[in-house]
Parts: C-alpha cells; structure tokens; sequence
C-alpha cells in the first residue's frame, strides 16, 4: 500500500531586488534597547536585524504594485486610481460605498463618530488597541463578547475568534439595543493570537443583530487570512476559492474598517466601506475634515493603484497558502523545542506565551514587554508586547486592565523574509527560553496618556 508523504512547499514567487541588513553585537544591542527605555518601538530600524515589530505596511509589494505607483493620477479630486480602488472593493468585499483613509484607524475614527453616542455599548470578540481608544473617545464603552477558549492560549479551538452568542444577547438586553450603535467584529482576532472566526458563527451572530436592528461592522484588516482559515477548517468550504470566502464572510455584515497595510500589501493606505447610503454621506462628510477628499482620503493616487492591485493579488489562493504557510513553519519550529505559544498558530503571526515563558515574574513586572526585550538583545529580532502595557489602564479607575493573555507577537511581514530567517528567530527564542529564569521584569518610567505601548519606558527591576 502506496504511503502519502507531505511535500514541502514554495513561495510562488522569485527575488528580484534585495535590501541589505545590519548586523550589530550583543553590547550593540544592550545600549540600544536601553536607549530605547526596553521598548522595541522605540529602536531605531537600523539597529534591527529581523523586523516582527508588525505585518502594518512592511510588506513587500509585486512589481505589479510598483509598476502600479506610476500610473497614479494625482487629481485633487475624482483620481482615476480611487475608482480603480472602488471597483475592486466593491467586487471582492461586496460593499456598495468607499471612503478611502490614511490608515485602518482613519476609518475606525469615521465610524465610531458618525455612530456611537455617549453611554453606549460595542460588544465585540475582543478589543484592539486603536478600535477601542476611538469608540471610548467617541464616548461608548467596549464589551468583549469573544468565546472563552480565546482568553486559553492552550485551547485548540479551531476558531477563537468566535462570538458568544449568550454573552452578546446577555448584552444586548441589559443595555438595550437602541446603545447599541453595533457589533465590532474582528477577522482574525488579533490580541487573541490571530485567531480567525467561523461562518457558520458570524451567519449566527448576523441573524441576531438583525432581529435587534443592530448593525455589524467588520475590522476587516486580515479578513483574507480569515478566509484561508474557513477554507481550511470549516466543513463545507474546502472546494471554495478564498475569494468567494471572503465575499460572502463580507455579506454577514453592513460594513468595515480596513487597513490596508496588512492583508492588501502595501505601505500605506486603509478605507471605510459600507452599505449605509445615510452613513456613506455623513462619512465622506467627516472624512474632508480629517483626512481629504472623498475620492483620496490622505492618500495620493499612487497609494490608492497600488491597494487596488494588492487586493487582486491578496485574494489569490496560492498567495495565501504561502502566506500562511511561512507562519506555521516557524510556529512547528517552536513547540518542536517545547516554547510556549498561542495555539492553534494564528494568521499573521506567532504569539509566545510570556506568562508560561517567565513563570516567575508577576503580570505587574510586564513579562511581555521584558521578553520582547530580550529577544531583541538576543539576536537583534524585533518583536512586540501584548499583554498589560497594551491593555492600557481602565479610564474609570485608572488602573491596570490585567487581560488573561501576556504575549509576545512574532509578526511576520508579507513576502519579505525566508525560512532562514524563520530559524534563526526560533532559535534565538529558544536561547532566551534555556535562560528565562534570569531575566528581571521592568518597571514604567515613562507612560503616555493614550496607547502606552507605542511610546512608554521602562527601566529594569
């Protein structure tokens, strides 16, 4: 009897220009992240050797998007480029109206004005940093609603991103529909791990918000690697093309936030799609005073061609099976060392488990922050916290939000780095693992009043 052997795979694509890396030395390193108060936000690039910071516009875009850049009409208004952007939006998300933004938060800035109201409630499957800022800023409170396999790092629930729907329907009755502007859905979840959300789940959650007259509204910003995920894990979708996945994981919902610097492969560039005619005008309204036109939204022409190619090539199988593939290899090279992750291994990245990682530091040591540290000094790889610093403080009390998960995200950029680079980043995690129990917490010196993360410093215990 014939034995099936698993074959290894390739990227479907070839290298044609490469950019050169520093190399720096252990006391290198030492004085640069205490230069950076142990914030690998505040490293200098130059000093990185491998970048896992973020996948939010450190992708490497296809000669097509290049070639895209010079045919960008730079009309102050009515560019050719935005409904080049429109068509593509409209066929592979299926939302009727564009409001093009700088970024993802442009558009999360946008949505949570023209809709929450002071004293509302947005239930969603988990918070994300910016997402949230802008709805308590809009003057609504966020209710996580997420399934509790997402808050175990060591549940293998194939989707951990989905919602609760007692714990959403329990919200909804106790604040009432009317605050309840609508539901935030993220695809993938990223603070969970990068962890996808099934169809059947968000069919199920639609059908209860419209039996409420309450909108969903998708952070659709990895909604592709989501697809990936339904096509490989949910019964009924293997024989589909991610493509149609995608497009009808969009139709459960009455609009997104997007940032294109993450799935759409490019460095800049993000919109707000909807299907809200009444909301469509009030945004592209708002969006003159914020961002620009309607028909550029702070990006110029260039940007706007090179998203709209991106969504083409996004949307490819191939594309997305290597994408995804790339993550998962160095996720195996991990639990092949016993480091502790995130599991299942999410989309864009791969998430140690600093609470398991350094046992003995408490979650007011910041052990998150101190492992991304560590890595850092390690081997010159770049990751970043998510765990205590990213929660921030509850802007009631003032204190600490203390979540169930302290990571570290080992975020890998689209089409950037090889398999080689994905050794040498698990074996410096397991360099730092083999000494974890040396390693000292960090205490806050420096804390901003808005998402910390981005520009606090610490000092070590």
């Amino acid at each position: 009897m014939a034995t099936t052997t698993k074959r290894s795979w390739a990227e479907p694509y070839k290298i044609k220009m490469v950019e050169r890396l520093k190399t720096t030395t252990s006391k290198e390193r030492v004085q640069a992240i205490q230069d950076a108060g142990f914030n690998t936000f505040l490293l200098r690039s130059e000093d990185v050797y491998i970048d896992l910071l973020t996948d939010s516009g450190t992708s490497a875009m296809s000669d097509y998007q290049w070639a895209g850049l010079m045919m960008g009409d730079e009309a102050y208004s009515g560019s050719r480029n935005f409904y080049h952007l429109e068509e593509n939006v409209q066929l592979y998300y299926g939302y009727t109206y564009l409001i093009p933004t700088h970024q993802g938060r442009g558009a999360e800035h946008l949505i949570s004005r023209i809709l929450i109201r002071q004293g509302d409630v947005v239930p969603g499957n988990m918070y994300f940093t910016t997402t949230r800022l802008h709805q308590e800023l809009a003057g609504g409170t966020f209710a996580d609603v997420i399934i509790d396999e997402a808050h175990d790092p060591a549940s293998l629930h194939p989707f951990k991103g989905n919602i609760d729907l007692e714990k959403l329907e329990q919200v909804i009755r106790s604040s009432g529909p009317e605050r309840i502007p609508y539901v935030s859905v993220a695809a993938t979840v990223n603070m969970a791990g990068g962890q996808p959300i099934a169809m059947e789940n968000l069919r199920s959650v639609h059908e209860l918000c419209n039996s409420y007259g309450i909108r969903i509204i998708l952070d659709a910003t990895r909604a592709i690697e989501n697809a990936f995920f339904i096509q490989q894990r949910e019964s009924g979708y293997s024989n589909r093309t991610v493509a149609s996945i995608l497009h009808e994981l969009c139709s459960h919902t009455n609009g997104c936030t997007m940032s294109g610097k993450k799935d759409l492969l490019v460095n800049i560039g993000g919109f707000l799609a909807i299907n809200d005619r009444s909301i469509y005008d009030e945004a592209r309204n708002l969006v003159v005073v914020y961002e620009g036109m309607h028909t550029y939204g702070g990006l110029a022409g260039r940007d706007m061609e090179a998203m709209a190619i991106g969504i083409t090539e996004a949307v490819q199988d191939d594309h997305i099976r290597a994408r995804i593939g790339q993550v998962e290899y160095l996720g195996d090279k991990l639990m092949e060392q016993g480091i502790p992750i995130v599991l299942p291994v999410g989309g864009h990245a791969v998430y140690l488990d600093a609470r398991r990682f350094f046992q003995h530091l408490s979650q007011d040591q910041f052990p998150a922050q101190a492992l991304a540290a560590e890595l850092y000094i390690d081997s010159g790889v770049r990751a970043m916290e998510r765990g205590i610093v990213s929660a921030g403080r509850d802007p009631a009390t003032g204190e600490h939000r203390y979540p169930a998960l302290e990571l570290v995200r080992l975020t890998i950029p689209r089409r950037v780095y090889t398999q080689a680079h994905m050794d040498v980043i698990a074996e410096s995690a397991a360099s730092v693992y083999e000494r974890r129990f040396d390693v000292k917490g960090l205490a806050i010196t420096y804390e901003p009043r808005y998402l910390r993360f981005f520009q606090a410093r610490f000092q070590r215990l």
